[in-house]
Parts: C-alpha cells; sequence; structure tokens
C-alpha cells in the first residue's frame, strides 16, 4: 500500500469533494451561495457539533439556511469548507451563551464533543467535522493581529483574516500544527515501544508522538522524541501517512522506526511509563485488559496495527474485538 493509501484509511482524512478553493475570493459566487437552499451549514457551539440524538435518525446534523438563527453574519463569519452532495458547505459558530443556546435548540438535537462522537462517524462526516472544527479553533485564536495586535476581520470565505490597522493591513493564513508520531521496533522486529501519560485511561498506551520544533526535519524531530520520552536512540526512520488531528489543530506525521531494544530511561515528565511489547505479550495483555491500545479512529492504532499484523498470525483488531466481547 502506498502513502497515498494509507493515509486516506486514516479517520479525518477524506475531507470534501472540492475545497472550491477558487471560489473563495469571488464575493458575487459567495453570496449566492449563502442564499442557496441547497448550501448545508456545519453549525457549532463552543467546539462542539449538532447531532440527531433520536434513535431512529442519529448522526451528523447539517444545517440549511432557514434553520439558522436570524442574527448570524453568513457572509462575515461563514467558513467555506467545499463542496458536498453537489452543493457548497460552510462552517459557522453559533455564538449563544448556554442558557441562550438551550433555549434555542431544537428538539431532537445536541451539541457533542468531535472526539467522543467520531466512532458513530463514516470517514466522510468525520473528515467534514474535522475540517469546520480545526478552521473554527484557528479563526477564535486570531481575533487579533499578531504584528500590532489590532482587531481581525475574516475574508475569502473564513480562509484568511485581515488586520483594520490601515497601517498594518497584514493577513493571517490558518495554519496547522505539525507533529510527529511513530512506532518503534527493534531491530528483529519482534518488540515495539508504547508509552502512556499519567491523565489516559488505566492501561491505555500509545505510539510516541511530539510536536515539531523550528529548524528540525520530520525524521530529526522523530529521533528526538523517542530519545527525549524515552532514551531510545533511532537508527532507522520510514514515512507511513499522516492524519488531521483537530485536537486543538494538528498534522499528526505517521512515522516506523527501528531502534536496538534496551533499557528505558523517562528522561521529562511527558510519560508516566513506556514498555517494550512483543505481538505475544500485546496480545495477552489485550485480551486480560491490562493493556487498551489507541482507537481505530487514530493514526496510532494503524501505525500499531500494521506493525502487529506484519508478524502476526491473527489481526490487531481481531484481538481487540476478543477482548471487547469477553468484557
Amino acid at each position: 500500500m502506498d502513502n497515498l493509501k494509507r493515509s486516506l484509511a486514516n479517520f479525518y482524512s477524506v475531507g470534501p469533494s472540492q475545497r472550491l478553493s477558487d471560489r473563495r475570493q469571488q464575493a458575487s459566487w459567495l453570496r449566492s451561495a449563502l442564499s442557496d437552499s441547497a448550501t448545508r451549514f456545519v453549525p457549532m457551539w463552543r467546539e462542539r457539533h449538532l447531532l440527531h440524538v433520536a434513535p431512529s435518525t442519529p448522526g451528523v446534523f447539517l444545517a440549511t439556511l432557514d434553520f439558522l438563527p436570524d442574527h448570524l453574519d453568513l457572509e462575515r463569519d461563514a467558513i467555506l469548507l467545499g463542496d458536498t452532495d453537489g452543493g457548497a458547505c460552510f462552517a459557522i459558530e453559533l455564538d449563544f451563551d448556554e442558557d441562550r443556546f438551550q433555549d434555542w435548540l431544537p428538539e431532537g438535537l445536541d451539541a457533542q464533543d468531535l472526539r467522543q462522537i467520531s466512532p458513530v462517524l463514516d470517514e466522510r462526516e468525520g473528515a467534514l467535522l474535522a475540517y469546520a472544527r480545526a478552521m473554527m479553533y484557528w479563526h477564535q485564536r486570531h481575533r487579533f493581529c499578531g504584528d500590532c495586535g489590532s482587531p481581525t476581520l475574516s475574508n475569502e470565505a473564513g480562509h484568511v483574516r485581515i488586520c483594520t490597522n490601515p497601517a498594518c493591513e497584514a493577513k493571517h493564513f490558518p495554519r496547522t500544527d505539525p507533529a510527529i508520531i511513530v512506532l518503534l521496533a527493534d531491530e528483529d522486529d519482534e518488540y515495539c515501544l508504547l508509552g502512556r501519560q499519567a491523565v489516559w485511561a488505566p492501561g491505555m498506551y500509545s505510539c510516541l508522538a511530539g510536536f515539531v520544533e523550528p529548524g528540525e526535519t520530520l525524521e530529526h524531530a522523530v529521533v528526538r522524541e523517542v530519545a527525549e520520552e524515552s532514551g531510545i536512540k533511532v537508527e532507522k526512520v520510514r514515512y507511513h501517512s499522516s492524519q488531521p488531528w483537530p485536537f486543538p489543530g494538528s498534522i499528526m506525521l505517521g512515522f516506523m522506526a527501528v531502534a536496538k531494544r534496551g533499557p528505558i530511561i523517562l528522561h521529562d515528565q511527558e510519560l508516566e511509563d513506556a514498555r517494550w511489547y512483543s505481538r505475544t505479550d500485546m496480545a495477552s495483555a489485550i485480551a486480560d485488559g491490562t493493556l487498551k491500545v489507541s482507537r481505530p479512529i487514530s493514526i496510532s492504532y494503524r501505525l500499531i496495527e500494521d506493525w502487529f499484523n506484519s508478524g502476526s498470525e491473527i489481526a490487531l483488531a481481531d484481538v481487540v474485538r476478543a477482548s471487547q466481547l469477553k468484557a
């Protein structure tokens, strides 16, 4: 499988069929789209998405124009996400306080956090909501110019913010923070290294990860993060795939790496524990409930799965499924 196919297999990675980037500066087209009955909106409230909660109609709620509150300034605040099922799709913030929001919220809908609801979404729904969440997060944190401190205004359908100070007029574009995540195996490919943070659920272990620092390559970030978190010296690094990760606004860059299996030294305070697992160790620990790997929506799971399945007669998904049935 090539890198493109592996990345597309990661959740949040299959976005709108077209992002319509050529339309962002076309004011007349945007006005028309914002008044079109075929246009759909991804309403957000405090970084949460609206979902149908009635058992007969579960799933993502995409709003039509007549659903939205009248006080919203769509031309100013709507963020163009792209084309969805033949019509334009925008994200829009519902700027209510909690009491007003609950009074307004129609029956059968609820506002829920994307990380919690992702396991029940299909891949396109998940990717669309992730895109909306990442863009909304960027807007909320760039209301003021980083150059002069003046207020900024959204422009180009939400894909740029412009400083309102005539002496500045700096343009600020959406950013995403690169972070590496790595499945580290030993030289014989018999063991892999997993770690856990103290705030995670009991038994949860994952791949090592960290943000890329200025002035370093992605591969050097892998080497540095592994050394900082475990004391292990990486010898080989190979790119695997990537995944948008809107919690709050990152792109996870997945790698497979190789190192000599040795004693683990927790240099910094990021990890509570780190361990080498053989495939047999991993399967047994998952079966008895002492190990929980990342959920399938994360690239961490995909990295662990690829390593585990490459040397096991039973698939990781079957091991996890059997443990869940047993529980």
